[in-house]
């Protein structure tokens, strides 16, 4: 896996809603506004299903997933790119289910989805523009 750069890591935590995108068994694209990330370690990030029907059932079946850090407050933007796993119990799942209960005892965290990252690419316009970063 490859490890997200300190500047990385900072425009990550600046975002307020990552775009998640992931891609059915027969490539139907679907992409999600996901407003609770966490960067648990430099590769990986954990992120909580409370009501994501589409995108859980494309995980299922195919576990590749991008997340698209962008916004007014970060400079450029980068899309991660990574494999992801679900956890329905054990002590991850219930870190995480506390975590979400504290900050909205009303979320139902479903499931936690954990996003090793594999690939990050550029995507700020330009002459890089797609060009893999690490």
């Amino acid at each position: 896996m490859v490890k997200l750069t300190a500047e990385m890591k900072e425009a990550f935590s600046r975002m307020k809603v990552f775009p998640v995108a992931t891609a059915s068994k027969d490539g139907t694209p679907n992409v999600i506004p996901v407003g609770i990330a966490d960067l648990v370690d430099d590769e990986t990030i954990w992120f909580t299903d409370n009501f994501m029907n589409k995108t859980m059932t494309n995980l299922r079946t195919n576990p590749k997933i991008a997340i698209y850090v962008w916004g007014p407050e970060i400079k450029g933007c980068f899309q991660i790119k990574g494999v992801a796993s679900i956890k329905n119990s054990g002590a991850e799942y219930e870190e995480m289910k506390a975590k979400i209960n504290k900050k909205n005892p009303a979320l139902p965290a479903r499931s936690l989805v954990i996003v090793k990252i594999t690939e990050v690419f550029e995507c700020k316009p330009g002459p890089t523009a797609g060009s893999k970063l690490i």
